[in-house]
């Protein structure tokens, strides 16, 4: 009997195990525990997860950084004083047109001429630009930040091509300087504002004429055959010292200045002429000019820089709304 019990204790090969899982057993995980497991891991998802609150908690979204606000407020203080800058050119320019009642109808005609019509042109221009870079930058308008940035590039290019335009027609420039000094001139009596553009040039320079003091018989009031008192004279802006008595300006001290010679002269007005003393004022200056031109061109491949990195900003916001 005990040989038995024995043989029955004995696994035989054939003999049929109970392979059911007791679920009482700590060891064995319940049904859908690793389901539910992965659903709290957030590995197991379904349609319904993506519309419940828990998944728009969670879900990615691009915010600015530190640098991205300052590149917003720079561009936008940067064109706001550009803004206020082209404000005041189109005033002075609107300004000088009123004054000189260039709206008139016996003076409409002759507008297209007036030097205050750059002015208003560049305020204009400068005004439009900048108020939108502004604009654009405040509310993050795509469409006018990518036109700034477009004319700010178009403004660059043209810059360049103006500087290599110069350079190489640098022989011809002297010659284009000298007839429109000498048409200033021609018209001194006429023009207001060539009037105030040559007296600034030749009391600043200490100039007299385009290349010397008798240049000004091109002007029919100072040709020696006019009929008047200023017959073969000077304006008193060539004048070494044009007030009388230290005081009073003396309006006739060129009177009579182209019949004088060299060595006479010399004590009553300015010998030299304007375009010499504007190629020795570019020479003296050279470096200030340069550093100048660099400034501008840089701040304006900023500007354009930063444009462009804010456009990348605002439209990757729009990608993850």
């Amino acid at each position: 009997m005990r040989r038995y019990l024995d043989i029955r204790r004995i696994p035989l090969p054939w003999s049929r195990r109970d392979n059911t899982q007791n679920e009482s057993s700590p060891l064995i995980p319940k049904a859908d525990s690793s389901k539910e497991g992965a659903q709290e891991l957030g590995y197991v998802t379904n349609e319904q997860d993506h519309d419940s609150p828990v998944f728009s908690r969670i879900q990615t979204y691009y915010r600015y950084s530190l640098m991205d606000y300052f590149l917003k407020y720079f561009l936008f203080l940067c064109n706001l004083v550009f803004t206020a800058l082209g404000l005041v050119v189109l005033g002075l320019g609107m300004w000088g047109l009123i004054t000189k009642e260039s709206f008139a109808q016996e003076s409409i005609g002759s507008i297209g001429t007036d030097p205050m019509l750059i002015l208003v042109t560049l305020g204009f221009v400068l005004t439009v630009l900048c108020l939108s870079g502004c604009v654009g930058a405040l509310r993050e308008n795509c469409c006018l930040l990518k036109l700034f940035s477009v004319a700010v590039l178009v403004l660059i290019s043209a810059q360049m091509l103006a500087a290599i335009v110069a350079y190489s027609l640098q022989d011809q420039i002297g010659s284009y300087l000298r007839s429109g000094m000498l048409t200033a001139m021609a018209r001194y009596q006429d023009d207001l504002d060539l009037r105030f553009i040559t007296d600034e040039i030749q009391s600043n320079l200490q100039c007299c004429g385009a290349d010397n003091y008798r240049d000004w018989e091109v002007n029919i009031y100072y040709n020696c055959s006019a009929p008047g008192v200023l017959a073969c004279g000077v304006p008193a802006t060539c004048c070494v010292d044009p007030l009388q008595n230290g005081t009073v300006w003396n309006s006739q001290c060129g009177v009579g200045a182209q019949l004088l010679d060299e060595f006479t002269a010399q004590s009553v007005i300015f010998l030299g002429g304007c375009l010499g003393g504007i190629s020795r004022w570019i020479e003296q200056h050279n470096g200030l000019i340069g550093t100048v031109a660099v400034v501008v061109l840089g701040v304006q491949i900023l500007t354009l820089f930063v444009t462009t990195r804010l456009l990348e900003i605002i439209q990757r916001q729009k990608v993850y709304m």
